[in-house]
């Protein structure tokens, strides 16, 4: 039996992949131990979109432009067929670093994805599953340059062999990308980006401004938002398909988590003034994205908001449809003293300041209030005039729950009532404390 592969160092993750191992060493700059491990995988998976985008991106950096031309246009369709867009605008793009026609290599991908696609139907067939990086065995040590290249270009023309010999399976509707026709996600996927990223590498930071979103293609990584107490909660694990930093897409306002990948991974990107341009000449992009990001952030809001979490699990699609995203600059009002409110807002990403104005004197900042906290909760619910403004501090993103709506829905679910009640009457408190301790020192200043 053939030794075991050693452990990398890094590799922290108690079952890391063939494919894994293969990107570390990729990324690491081991070309030749990276390519024994993905021509390997391609053995014994010559379906595998990972394998032969990999293992084409290495030969082509070897010299073997034709193999990677052939193995990453191999890779293109094996990862249409795998329901994967992603990753095929990935392998596009590195086939078009060979010489491949990367126009029609996303012409391929676009009708194979957008809503009037032939090729819609029951979906991708599972990927086989390989034994975990310590049991499995890479091509032997003792193949070095032009014989390693020989064996992984052989490799290569045997996986595309078989892929030509196979009939191309039906595939089901992504998300998002799929609610577009065809011209539309044509120019949508020739805006994305790949990158390839190491283990620990981090994508996103809390709190700094955002600019593009993110699509995984392969690999998975971990979002994390830090709360007021200084405590790290886990919000997602997002592997092949996940969306993240949409919130980017939508507004100029500050992350409202950190993403950071935990094994190697690929990505693929699109910067807001890239997709702006896009929907500007496909206005049906911007209704599609606002309503997935819609959808996303009340998902993710149900992590960290009180008030969504009491809602039954089975009346969340009808609550979703409610909402209307809302988005501020800094400095805009999203309630303004001595009015009645219009509504409900759960702030998605950015921060707000409640401000007291009194008379000609200086605003009071009562709070300030972040992502899952929610505004105008108190004039609604004790259906009286807001005791202050709500202004945004940042660029930040709202979901909005106009009055009517927010009373039916409460009607409905009498524990949304209650616990907005509880936050409401909180509040309240807090501003009465904070109003009496400034008339004390203001009383304090007289006197002396």
């Amino acid at each position: 039996m053939p030794p075991k592969p050693p452990v990398l160092p890094g590799s922290s993750l108690p079952e890391e992949s063939p494919a894994d191992r293969a990107l570390q060493l990729a990324l690491a700059g081991e070309r030749d131990a990276a390519l024994r491990w993905a021509a390997a995988i391609l053995r014994d998976d010559p379906g595998m979109p990972t394998a032969l985008c990999l293992t084409g991106r290495l030969l082509g950096e070897g010299g073997r432009e034709e193999a990677a031309r052939e193995s990453c246009t191999t890779a293109t369709r094996r990862a249409i067929d795998m329901e994967n867009l992603p990753l095929a605008v990935t392998a596009a793009r590195e086939a078009a670093r060979f010489g491949a026609d990367l126009g029609a290599l996303l012409d391929e991908i676009a009708e194979s994805f957008c809503k009037d696609s032939p090729r819609h139907g029951k979906g991708a067939t599972p990927p086989v599953i390989l034994p975990p990086a310590a049991s499995f065995t890479p091509l032997p040590s003792v193949l070095t340059g032009v014989g390693l290249n020989n064996k992984a270009c052989e490799i290569v023309h045997e996986a595309t062999r078989k892929h030509g010999e196979s009939a191309r399976p039906l595939i089901g509707n992504v998300p998002l990308f799929s609610t577009l026709d065809q011209q539309g996600l044509r120019e949508l996927v020739e805006a994305l980006e790949p990158q390839w990223l190491q283990a620990g590498h981090r994508v996103i930071e809390q709190g700094t401004p955002g600019k593009e979103a993110y699509w995984v293609a392969r690999g998975e990584l971990e979002a994390t938002r830090t709360g007021k107490n200084g405590k790290a909660i886990s919000l997602a694990h997002l592997r092949g398909g996940s969306v993240f930093g949409e919130m980017a897409l939508l507004s100029r306002s500050p992350r409202s988590g950190t993403v950071i990948t935990l094994r190697p991974t690929i990505v693929v990107r699109i910067a807001k003034d890239k997709l702006d341009r896009v929907a500007q000449a496909h206005p049906g992009i911007a209704v599609q994205l606002g309503t997935y990001c819609r959808d996303r952030m009340v998902q993710n809001l149900l992590k960290t908001s009180d008030v969504l979490r009491v809602v039954p699990e089975k009346d969340l699609p009808a609550l979703v449809s409610r909402f209307k995203i809302v988005c501020f600059e800094q400095s805009d009002r999203l309630v303004v003293q001595d009015e009645f409110p219009t509504g409900l807002f759960l702030i998605a990403s950015g921060e707000v300041a409640i401000v007291r104005r009194e008379g000609d004197g200086d605003p009071l900042v009562l709070k300030t209030l972040g992502v899952g906290d929610v505004v105008g909760e108190v004039a609604t619910i004790l259906r009286r005039k807001t005791s202050a403004d709500v202004l945004a501090t940042h660029p930040s993103v709202t979901l909005f729950l106009p009055t009517g709506d927010l009373l039916d829905l409460v009607r409905r679910h009498p524990a949304i009532l209650a616990e907005l009640y509880l936050i409401a009457v909180q509040r309240d408190d807090e501003t009465k404390m904070i109003l009496d301790e400034e008339t004390e020192m203001a009383e304090d200043v007289d006197l002396s």
